[in-house]
C-alpha cells in the first residue's frame, strides 16, 4: 500500500516567541546555532552538532536521545538527522530552519551518502516547521535561498522525465505524466517570479519561496516519486562531491549542475542562470578540471549507481563546450 505523506504544519512566529515546556534534544550546526542561540529558550538537556550525512553516525545518536521532542536547528543536513532519529524514536519532530536552502525541511525522506552516492530513506516530516522571516533574511546570503536550487531542477528534471519516457527507460510507478508535468513546470514559473525578492531576503520573496518548495515536495509526495525535480542537475551534485568532499552546500553543488544539464539538453539557460545569480548561488566553486572530470564520467557514474535514466546516462561529447557554457554566465 501506498502512503502519501503530508506536509509538516507551518506556523510562522518569531523565534522569542516559542514556548516549550518539554524537554528537548536539539540538533544542529555550529555556526546556524551561534546566529540564532539567543533568540531561543528551550529547555534543552541533550545536545549534538550534525557533521555527517551516513546512516551509521546517525545510528550512534539513538542511545543518546534525551527528552520528550527533539528540535532541529539549522540546514538540511541537520534535519536529515532528526527526521531519521524522530522516526526510530517516535518522538515528535519540531525543525526551526535557519536559511530556505533545500526542500528537506518539509519531505518525509532523509539523504544518506553511501557508497560514494546519495540514497533517500523513508523517515517522517518534521510535525512542525516554525518559520521566522527575520532569522531567514539574516542567513548568509549564499545560502538564504538556497533552497530554490531544488525547484529549478524541475527544468531538468522534467526533461530527463520525458526523455526517459521516450526511450522506454521509466517504470510503470515512474511513468511520465504530462499533468503532473505541467503542474510542475507551473511551479518552476512561480520559483522564477520570486527569485529576485526572496534572494534579497524580502519576507513576500521568501514565503513564495516556500510555498513552491511545498507544492514541490507535496507533488512528489502524491505521485510517489521526485522524477519531477530531481535529475540528471542533481546526478552531477552527488557525483561531483566525491571530488569536492563532503560539507558542500547544497547549492554550491546542485547550482552548476542544473546549468550543466540544462545547456546539454539544450534549454535556454538564461532564465535558470539569472534566477542562480539573483539568490547567490554560487557557481565558480567547482574547478574546471574537476568539472570536466565529473562530467566525462558522469555515465558511467549514474550507471554503476542505477539512478532513474536521463540524459547523464547518454555520452557527453563536447564537456570542454559545457564548461564554457557555464563560465561565459
Amino acid at each position: 500500500m501506498q502512503l502519501i505523506w503530508p506536509l509538516p504544519k507551518i506556523e510562522f512566529i518569531p523565534w522569542s516567541q516559542i514556548e516549550e515546556k518539554r524537554e528537548v534534544t536539539l540538533l544542529t550546526s555550529g555556526p546556524a546555532w551561534l546566529a540564532v542561540k539567543d533568540r531561543l529558550k528551550l529547555p534543552i538537556i541533550w545536545q549534538s552538532e550534525i557533521t555527517q550525512a551516513t546512516e551509521a553516525d546517525w545510528w550512534r545518536y539513538l542511545g543518546q536521545v534525551r527528552g520528550e521532542v527533539i528540535y532541529s536547528v539549522g540546514g538540511g543536513l541537520t534535519v536529515d538527522a532528526a527526521k531519521y532519529l524522530a522516526s526510530r524514536l517516535d518522538l515528535p519532530l519540531i525543525c526551526l530552519p535557519t536559511a530556505l536552502s533545500a526542500d528537506a525541511f518539509l519531505t518525509p525522506a532523509s539523504g544518506i551518502r553511501d557508497s560514494g552516492c546519495v540514497h533517500y530513506i523513508e523517515t517522517k516530516p518534521p510535525d512542525l516547521l516554525c518559520v521566522d522571516f527575520r532569522v531567514l533574511a539574516d542567513a548568509p546570503s549564499s545560502i538564504r535561498a538556497a533552497g530554490i536550487c531544488d525547484l529549478l531542477s524541475i527544468a531538468t528534471g522534467v526533461w530527463d522525465w520525458r526523455f526517459a519516457e521516450e526511450r522506454g527507460k521509466n517504470s510503470p510507478e515512474t511513468a511520465y505524466v504530462p499533468y503532473v508535468a505541467e503542474i510542475a513546470s507551473g511551479i518552476l514559473r512561480g520559483t522564477l517570479d520570486c527569485a529576485e525578492a526572496a534572494g534579497r531576503g524580502d519576507p513576500q520573496g521568501l514565503k513564495q519561496l516556500l510555498d513552491c518548495l511545498a507544492l514541490e515536495v507535496q507533488l512528489c509526495n502524491s505521485i510517489g516519486h521526485s522524477r519531477p525535480e530531481e535529475g540528471s542537475e542533481h546526478y552531477f551534485a552527488y557525483s561531483v562531491e566525491n571530488h569536492m568532499g563532503h560539507g558542500q552546500p547544497h547549492g554550491d553543488l546542485v547550482g552548476p549542475g542544473i546549468v550543466l544539464m540544462a545547456a546539454l539538453q539544450g534549454q535556454d539557460i538564461t532564465p535558470l542562470s539569472s534566477a542562480l545569480h539573483a539568490c547567490h548561488i554560487p557557481l565558480d566553486r567547482i574547478p574546471d578540471d574537476i568539472m570536466g572530470l565529473t562530467l566525462r564520467d558522469l555515465p558511467r557514474y549514474v550507471w554503476e549507481h542505477n539512478l532513474p535514466y536521463s540524459i547523464a546516462h547518454e555520452s557527453i561529447d563536447d564537456v570542454n563546450k559545457l564548461v564554457e557554457s557555464l563560465r561565459k554566465i
